[in-house]
């Protein structure tokens, strides 16, 4: 008998709590991302739309970053929006995550925090691997973590301008 191969698949998830409200935050990925380099510009540098319209399914979104010192690009198409739950899922299909992964997606969902105020960001990433070698995208999911609590200030900021 043949010894399986090691999966390539997997999912790796955070969460993070935010002083923000879930429709706040979800905002600022589903309907104006463009403006994340404002709130967290060490990490991403710009959003540009290429095809569709902000937050909506099938829309082409091109992001400039920077993960582990190094600029990246990464081409995103929206596969999923779900403004009642606050909810926005990428599908990576272009840049530099397509070097060691075959498939990756991001799924982002925010929820009011219960019994008090402010929310948490869920962030789940599922992601397929070329081969063994490639690492499993934690420090990917440190840079999701530090980017949410910079646009939780930068919302929190604006509430009291």
């Amino acid at each position: 008998m043949a010894a399986e191969a090691p999966s390539l698949v997997g999912t790796i998830e955070t969460e993070v709590e935010i002083k923000a409200s879930a429709g706040k935050f979800h905002h600022m990925f589903a309907g104006k991302p463009h403006h994340v380099h404002k709130a967290t510009p060490g990490n991403i540098q710009g959003c540009e739309l290429h095809e569709g319209d902000w937050g909506k399914v099938g829309a082409i979104v091109f992001w400039n970053y920077v993960h582990d010192g190094e600029a990246k690009v990464a081409k995103e198409r929206i596969e999923a929006v779900d403004p009642d739950k606050n909810m926005i899922t990428f599908r990576v299909i272009e840049g530099d995550l397509m070097k060691e992964y075959k498939s990756f997606v991001i799924k982002i969902q925010v929820t009011p925090k219960h019994g008090g105020a402010g929310s948490v960001v869920h962030w789940h990433f599922e992601y397929e691997k070329i081969n063994e070698e490639v690492a499993h995208p934690e420090t990917l999911l440190q840079f999701a973590v530090e980017v949410s609590k910079e646009i939780d200030e930068h919302l929190l900021a604006e509430e009291e301008e």
